[in-house]
């Protein structure tokens, strides 16, 4: 049986890397995935640069806002992604958790944002690859 894989990306500020990455999956997965995103203490507005650099790739995160983390985000979610804030999530009973070392997008320029970019595209095809294995989602990572 098929269940709808849902999946949180949670970085520091929401501003950068959790985007980014939620945008990837969106882009990618269209509604075969439910996507969310969260920060341990999210900034005021996404960077500018992960806005520009995402934009050369076709998606369009302009109108996103960050978010704070919390409880009932990460337990609705079957796969919870952190970048950099790792033992701030809470667990759940049955839930992946993975931990992706990125550098952080803030205060970069658009060289730098531009490799982070590419980075988590890489790896959200190779996640998404592994949720929509054989049209099932396996649970195993």
């Amino acid at each position: 049986m098929m269940t709808k894989p849902s999946v949180l990306f949670v970085c520091v500020h929401n501003a950068g890397r959790s985007q980014m990455a939620a945008g990837f999956l969106r882009h990618l997965a269209g509604d075969a995935v439910e996507v969310r995103s969260a920060g341990s203490a999210p900034a005021d507005q996404i960077n500018p640069a992960a806005v520009t650099a995402m934009a050369e790739v076709g998606i369009d995160i302009t109108d996103l806002k960050p978010k704070i983390l919390t409880a009932e985000d990460s337990e609705a979610s079957s796969v919870v992604i952190t970048m950099g804030c790792g033992d701030v999530c809470p667990y759940f009973p049955g839930q992946i958790h993975l931990d992706w070392e990125l550098d952080d997008p803030a205060g970069q320029g658009i060289e730098a944002v531009r490799k982070i970019r590419d980075d988590i595209q890489a790896r959200v095809k190779a996640l998404l690859a592994e949720l929509l294995a054989e049209g099932r989602f396996t649970g195993s990572m």
